[in-house]
Order: structure tokens, then C-alpha cells, then sequence
């Protein structure tokens, strides 16, 4: 029943003003309601993410939310080029030039928003 339905992300922010910006501004995101208690982004596949006000953003130490991507590669060169710092977690695998890992059947990179949350782009190989 629920494999149906379209899936939502909750992203937490401490600064809710300043987490706008991280994702208008450096991700490109675009709200498509916004309002006083939070704002609502849209993405492929009817999927969507609520980035909502709370002292309690950036304290899971585990990835918020990923994104499946075709080549990971070239969204690691647009995002860096938009500013985003990737993080060099020390994982087993084999690294490309851009700071990607490959293993377990996937090609992924981590990065943080301005709250502390952790973020992914995986990429399956």
C-alpha cells in the first residue's frame, strides 16, 4: 500500500533563512510553497522534501536524504562549481578523481548543508 505513494523527506534546519539559501542559492532548488513554518521542494518521480525550522538539525550523524543520479562525477563538478564542499569520509573502495567511492554496486559522495545535515549522491554501477 504504501510502495504507491509518493515518498517525502523532512529536512531539519537550525536557521531555516540561511538553509533557503543553501538550497536556492548553491543547489538551485526552487520552493514551490513556502511559508512560515517551512517550505516544500519538488523533485522527480512525484518525490518531495519539507526543510522545517527545529534546534535539532544537524544532529543525525547518518545521511538525511540521497539522490540516484546517472553520473555522480558531473553532479560532484556542478555542485562544486555552486560552492559545495564534499566531505572525504574514509570508506573501503576504490575513489575517483573527483572524490566519489565505488563500492557495494554503488558510486557515492557526501556533502553537508549550511545546518549540518548529511546528504548523498549515489550513483549504481
Amino acid at each position: 500500500m504504501l510502495q504507491h505513494a509518493p515518498m517525502y523527506a523532512y529536512l531539519p534546519a537550525t536557521d531555516l533563512a540561511r538553509a533557503r539559501r543553501f538550497y536556492e542559492e548553491q543547489l538551485g532548488w526552487r520552493p514551490i510553497d513556502p511559508g512560515p513554518q517551512g517550505v516544500t521542494y519538488q523533485f522527480a518521480g512525484q518525490t518531495a522534501c519539507f526543510l522545517y525550522p527545529t534546534p535539532n538539525a544537524g544532529t543525525s550523524r547518518a545521511s538525511q536524504a540521497f539522490w540516484r543520479v546517472t553520473d555522480v562525477d558531473r553532479e560532484i563538478a556542478e555542485l562544486k562549481a555552486r560552492g559545495v564542499v564534499f566531505e572525504p569520509y574514509p570508506l573501503e573502495g576504490t575513489r575517483s578523481p573527483s572524490g566519489a567511492i565505488t563500492a557495494g554496486g554503488a558510486k557515492a559522495v557526501w556533502f553537508k548543508d549550511s545546518e549540518g545535515n548529511i546528504l548523498a549522491l549515489v550513483q549504481p554501477v
